[in-house]
């Protein structure tokens, strides 16, 4: 396919009869995935403009606030990779030009593409890594295949955050109606204020998907995305270690579609859930952002590189992944999009693999 213009940024398309793709040149992201009988695209689209994020310049850019997620922010769409990074720099990293969830999500991607496969690669300097990943979308299928690899150029063994940072928006996200699936098991909300006084889930509270505890006493079940006027949220899911296989599944009454993600429980053992309510009120955000992110990946928190090695693991599982010296790792994973008339029958459908 040609290249193309997606909401003023270079992107390249991938489609059949059923699904258009767009995938951004700078940032790699997964901006699109569009259901041509619907018209309707489940990932999220921020309210604000969106920059190339080498164009980003903090005394030009005050829109996008000033600080490390500043030019992740200004590009930022859809389905946004997070390697190595998950999570803030440290000062000194910040220092020294890092950014929100790692260079990956706001570097240049070399692009190719023909016969039903897209192709992006990156090579990520700062943490010698090199990343390609390879989209595969069929004639007349509702599933876009997704294969990545990443290739440590280092001599040195390197322990990495590797997350799918899956964020939807609306029209598919609906606050009260929007239904969702997971195969979650053991879940704890995230252990510090994550919202600045906004949240609603009690902090650091361990519980079992998907009955999260509130600050105020009771449960609430995640799997109705929130009513509230004003709200925020972070919380993580370990994966059923039974099945080898993981996903979600979200579905829109108003819409009537679906779209889920599926995955090796081993390669991604992690679910992190992040709500944004109209909660935060700093630039870009003006409290004007509704969300949900499903974020499949190594590292249970979006936290420092410190942080995630001193935490080491949660529920006994281990909370980043090595990729050994000269060496690669390669995952694969697929996104649907369908129509359905609940959740039962889109999650039934996406089970049995139609």
């Amino acid at each position: 396919m040609p290249e193309t213009v997606y909401r003023n940024r270079r992107a390249f398309s991938l489609e059949n009869d059923r699904l258009e793709v767009v995938v951004t040149v700078e940032g790699g992201h997964i901006a699109v995935i569009r259901d041509k009988a619907t018209g309707v695209n489940p990932l999220w689209s921020p309210p604000w403009p969106s920059i190339e994020p080498s164009t980003y310049d903090p005394g030009k850019h005050p829109e996008y606030g000033g600080n490390a997620e500043s030019r992740l922010l200004a590009g930022i769409l859809g389905h946004n990779l997070c390697l190595d990074l998950f999570g803030g720099p440290s000062e000194e990293e910040i220092a020294a030009g890092l950014t929100v969830h790692g260079e990956c999500s706001v570097g240049r991607y070399e692009i190719s593409s023909g016969g039903g496969v897209l192709v992006q690669s990156i090579t990520a300097g700062t943490c010698q890594l090199a990343f390609k990943r390879k989209l595969t979308l069929a004639p007349g299928s509702r599933r876009l295949a997704i294969e990545e690899t990443v290739e440590n150029l280092s001599v040195c063994d390197r322990p990495v955050a590797w997350t799918q940072h899956v964020t939807l928006g609306p029209p598919f996200l609906e606050k009260g109606a929007t239904r969702f699936r997971a195969s979650a098991t053991k879940s704890k909300v995230i252990e510090t204020d994550f919202t600045g006084g906004k949240g609603y889930m009690q902090i650091g509270a361990e519980f079992n998907w998907p009955d999260v505890p509130l600050a105020g006493g009771g449960h609430e079940d995640m799997q109705i995305f929130t009513a509230r006027p004003v709200s925020g949220a972070f919380s993580t899911h370990l994966m059923d270690p039974t099945n080898q296989t993981a996903f979600f599944a979200a579905w829109s009454p108003a819409c009537k579609l679906g779209i889920a993600y599926e995955w090796r429980q081993a390669d991604f053992p992690w679910l992190g859930i992040w709500e944004e309510n109209l909660s935060r009120t700093t630039p870009p955000w003006n409290g004007q952002t509704v969300t949900r992110g499903m974020e499949f990946g190594a590292s249970p928190f979006p936290e420092s590189r410190r942080a995630m090695i001193h935490r080491g693991s949660l529920f006994g599982v281990p909370a980043y992944r090595w990729i050994p010296a000269r060496r690669s790792v390669i995952v694969r994973y697929s996104a649907l999009v369908a129509p359905a008339g609940s959740i039962d029958e889109f999650t039934a459908s996406f089970e049995s693999g139609s």
